[in-house]
């Protein structure tokens, strides 16, 4: 088993470190680093799956790579990313709760800046309905929301990925 997994336990960790490094680089730049952050999410997931699959297809496999091995793989990378960036920026948020304070400050700011907009597309009591989630927000949310897209398009990436470098031994 360990076979299967050198390779995404290796490149997992490594975008997970990476996602954390991204967090506190651009918390120190900008006030709220949530947003750009899953934006590298979305370069750094691909990028760490297609790397866990090429080295496990090329160096533990013979070259080979079923669909589910492709799956297998890349679902251990991806979920090592989501669960070290989200533990990490948790942690983070908990040590340094005047950031947590000003990311929920901007969240607030921005709906409020788009109300209008908002309640045009889904109505006042939708909108309510956020702004209250967003005022009762605990740090462990940001943290579980960053997860979760990591999840969502890693999967997306470990299909894409994993059609492509297939490539069985018939």
């Amino acid at each position: 088993m360990n076979k299967y997994l050198s390779s995404a336990y290796q490149f997992g960790t490594l975008g997970g470190i990476l996602s954390l490094i991204s967090f506190g680089f651009l918390a120190w730049v900008q006030p709220d680093p949530t947003n750009l952050n899953l934006i590298f999410g979305y370069i750094i997931t691909p990028v760490s799956i297609f790397l866990a699959l090429k080295f496990f297809k090329d160096y533990s496999n013979n070259g080979y790579l079923s669909f589910a091995e492709g799956m297998s793989v890349g679902f251990v990378t991806y979920m090592l990313i989501a669960i070290i960036s989200a533990l990490g920026i948790w942690i983070i948020l908990v040590l340094y709760p005047d950031l947590f304070e000003v990311i929920k400050a901007s969240k607030i700011q921005v709906m409020e800046q788009s109300k209008d907009t908002i309640i045009s597309q889904v109505g006042e009591e939708s909108f309510q309905a956020t702004q209250k989630s967003i005022q009762e927000m605990a740090s462990i949310d940001i943290a579980i929301n960053d997860g979760i897209w990591k999840i969502v398009p890693g999967l997306f990436f470990t299909i894409i990925i994993s059609i492509i470098f297939r490539k069985n031994p018939n």
